[in-house]
């Protein structure tokens, strides 16, 4: 059974930086892309950033390109997501998501692309 476990929500001020991490278990972690999502109250669940299984490719959001960057550690099976300049439009609550299936380079950025998902974590920018 795949788990995953989000952590670094908060609540901070707008041009502050955050970072949320993902740890994971139940699956080989390294062979598969992993996301991070958001959900902003009364809106649907939006694409913020994916890496693929060895890191080598990114993925990120019109609207956060430029402020977050994100990374993965194979070895202790996390995914992290740093998110910088921080803007009240960011509050969401995040999720991390792991690939179905193994992709050679590719980087997806859907939501049916990712089967499992954390139960999410509040982040919270104020003006």
């Amino acid at each position: 059974q795949v788990q995953l476990v989000e952590s670094g929500g908060g609540l901070v001020q707008a041009g502050d930086s955050l970072r949320l991490s993902c740890a994971t278990s139940g699956r080989t972690f390294s062979n598969y892309a992993m996301g991070w999502f958001r959900q902003a109250p009364g809106k649907g669940r939006e694409f913020v950033a994916a890496i693929s299984w060895s890191g080598s490719s990114t993925n990120f959001a019109d609207s956060v390109k430029g402020r977050f960057t994100i990374s993965r550690d194979n070895a202790k099976n996390t995914v992290n997501l740093q998110m910088n300049s921080l803007k009240p439009e960011d509050t969401a609550v995040y999720y991390c998501a792991q690939d179905r299936v193994y992709r050679r380079g590719a980087v997806p950025r859907t939501e049916g692309a990712y089967d499992s998902w954390g139960q999410g974590t509040q982040v919270t920018v104020s003006s």
